[in-house]
């Protein structure tokens, strides 16, 4: 059992949203989806609900199944850790709530379906990712590779009548990039 000694939880932010989101995928499963629908799925809802503001944060902690959490939570542990060092675990927190606020505003706003999900997360996460050389001058030809593979993807994918939120995925990218600008410049 020593082995457990060593084992290290290194980002707290990234760590701690991948087991929440887990439990809330648990939740939903042992409800048959009454908690999902209520807490981590965001929808248009009267202003005068309280849920509907927790539902504007709590929408990036939901999944529909375990393929679709899978699929997230292998980019968020991937590239978060390495943000949450170079940025600090109170600015990813941040950076996290406000992209969940405004991709669930911004859904409520012109879409009258439900949205849950962390891929706008996920996609904040990897321009942002492919910025961290920014602030030393330089633009970083991943990240201009990044930018082109993720919005020729998004943008052909506007036109499929899919259950993915394309526009989820375009303001978590545009999070991510305004973010990374913004931090490169403190940086200098």
């Amino acid at each position: 059992m020593k082995w457990l000694k060593k084992i290290q939880y290194n980002s707290p932010v990234v760590l701690s949203f991948a087991i929440i989101s887990f439990l809330a995928l648990l939740l939903g499963n042992l409800t048959n989806g009454w908690t999902t629908t209520n807490f981590f799925c965001v929808y248009r809802s009267s202003l005068l609900h309280p849920l509907t503001y927790v539902r504007l944060f709590g929408h990036i902690l939901g999944h529909a199944n375990l393929e679709h959490f899978t699929n997230n939570m292998l980019l968020i542990l991937l590239l978060g850790p390495m943000l949450e060092e170079k940025y600090g675990s109170k600015i990813l927190l941040i950076m996290i709530s406000l992209t969940a606020f405004l991709t669930g505003v911004l859904h409520c706003l012109f879409f009258s379906n439900g949205l849950l999900g962390a891929s706008g997360i996920v996609f904040m996460m990897i321009i942002l990712s492919s910025m961290v050389s920014l602030g030393q001058g330089r633009i970083p030809l991943t990240l201009i590779l990044a930018v082109a593979i993720y919005l020729g993807q998004e943008v052909t994918g506007l036109v499929q009548k899919d259950n993915i939120s394309q526009m989820t995925h375009i303001l978590g990218g545009i999070c991510g990039g305004i973010y990374g600008f913004i931090l490169s410049k403190r940086s200098k």
